[in-house]
């Protein structure tokens, strides 16, 4: 009978070891400087080839690159550093001043998680907190709508839990919303609720989490061309300024905005007219 018990328990034993995760199928920030966080299963996907534009290029937004890139350095040295939101008007350079900012320091990991996996944070922030790597935790255009509960999921992440935020680890969020919320949404709780500010105060406190704000508006026309310029001098094309600049203003209307992205565009036509490639 005990032999046979034995032989049992070694097949479960064995059974076990097939369905145990091996080690080479855990989330691993090995093999590359960049990663999209996907779940279902949980895994990172190594990114070889990262789409930015260099940090010079990013025209308008002197201030608050400087403040960026400061913020990151000192947590690349190990120092003390804030997670920041960066917030404002479409186009203007937020994503790109990120993964500009990583270019210049390619000794931290870029990760990148979607909106609708915040609630696997914890998961991912435990990959995180069994590397020695240093990370930016990077997540492109968050906002939150009503009924939506996924921000408590960030707000204990960002300072709350007993654990706290991995050192290794900083977020950096962007958003067109300061508040990451909707301001109907904001005034309807304002308007419906018995204490207002009680009401809204849960929402609004997941910005106060973030020990920078960074805001990013829509820019005049002398720094508009001065994009422009910068592109024209980057990538080497050879063209009138004047026609250039009175072509790149009627674009602009065309859109209705000046921003970095529409200037961008413009050079694409541009360049794609003057048979140049990028």
């Amino acid at each position: 009978m005990a032999e046979i018990n034995n032989e049992t328990l070694n097949r479960i034993a064995d059974a076990l070891e097939r369905i145990a995760p091996l080690d080479s199928d855990k989330p691993s920030l090995d093999g590359a400087d960049a990663f999209i966080w996907y779940t279902d299963p949980d895994r990172l996907i190594p990114i070889k080839d990262i789409s930015r534009v260099d940090l010079e290029l990013l025209q308008g937004i002197d201030h608050v690159r400087d403040i960026l890139l400061q913020n990151t350095e000192q947590f690349a040295k190990g120092f003390a550093a804030n997670n920041a939101l960066l917030w404002g008007a479409r186009g203007m350079g937020k994503s790109s001043l990120v993964k500009a900012i990583h270019g210049k320091l390619s000794e931290l990991a870029l990760i990148e998680i979607h909106r609708e996996d915040i609630p696997s944070l914890p998961r991912l922030l435990e990959v995180i907190r069994s590397s020695e790597r240093r990370c930016i935790l990077f997540c492109d255009d968050l906002s939150f709508d009503n009924d939506d509960g996924t921000y408590k999921s960030l707000k204990a992440v960002l300072e709350g839990g007993i654990e706290g935020r991995p050192k290794n680890v900083i977020f950096y969020a962007t958003s067109n919303r300061r508040h990451l919320m909707p301001r109907d949404m904001m005034e309807n709780e304002r308007s419906t609720a018995i204490n207002p500010s009680e009401a809204i105060e849960e929402k609004v406190s997941l910005s106060d989490r973030f020990g920078l704000w960074l805001g990013f508006h829509s820019c005049n026309q002398e720094d508009y061309l001065k994009m422009i310029d910068g592109y024209l001098d980057h990538y080497k094309i050879n063209a009138d300024r004047n026609m250039v600049h009175a072509q790149a203003l009627t674009w602009s209307r065309t859109r209705g905005a000046r921003s970095g992205r529409v200037a961008f565009q413009y050079l694409q036509d541009l360049a794609g007219r003057m048979g140049v490639s990028l």
